[in-house]
């Protein structure tokens, strides 16, 4: 098993696609293949978490995210954010997100606080 560090785009791409191929060949657990792609998996989200990092989400985002998955109206809202006309100025950006706002939403709605509480 020849496995180099991955230290540049080319080798990041190249990684990538043999991945993809040893995806497609579904290798068991155990088998050289398997490790193969267990060892170059390791690798790529290393390359990535450091050179291609995920912003967090932005908070007001991340809130009408989970309403839209959870299929919630602004009326659903008020036990998180409060009465309506806060919801839309929360939603709106013009009013901000108070600590107690997002326990709430935190522990009400599993939003992870830190992705509320933003950059």
């Amino acid at each position: 098993m020849d496995i180099r560090p991955i230290r540049t785009e080319p080798d990041y791409e190249a990684a990538l696609d043999e991945i993809a191929s040893l995806m497609g060949d579904d290798p068991l657990l155990g088998t050289p293949e398997g490790d193969r792609l267990d060892v170059l998996t390791t690798l790529v989200q290393a390359y990535e978490a450091q050179h291609h990092p995920v912003p967090p989400p932005d908070p007001i985002e991340a809130i009408k995210f989970r309403m839209e998955q959870q299929g919630l109206t602004v009326a659903d809202m008020k036990p998180y954010i409060g009465p309506p006309h806060r919801v839309y100025e929360v939603l709106a950006r013009k009013r901000s997100l108070s600590l107690a706002m997002i326990r709430r939403l935190h522990r009400g709605l599993g939003i992870p606080a830190e992705s509320l509480i933003g950059p």
